[in-house]
């Protein structure tokens, strides 16, 4: 639940300019939320176990 101000919930006073703002920051989140992920897993083969990019066996 959300917190109340008298009989109102807040985000009821919350001007539109907010809560664009807050949309808007919402959005950008996700994305980048997204593209972490989508680098993270860009290289694998589907059903494979995940690559250990911490070893080195070059050296």
């Amino acid at each position: 639940m959300t917190a109340r101000i008298g009989n109102k919930d807040q985000a009821q006073h919350r001007s539109k300019q907010e809560k664009r703002e807050t949309k808007r920051a919402n959005v950008v989140r996700e994305q980048a939320k997204q593209a972490a992920a989508r680098a993270k897993y860009r290289n694998q083969v589907k059903g494979r176990p995940p690559m250990d990019l911490s070893a080195n066996p070059a050296v």
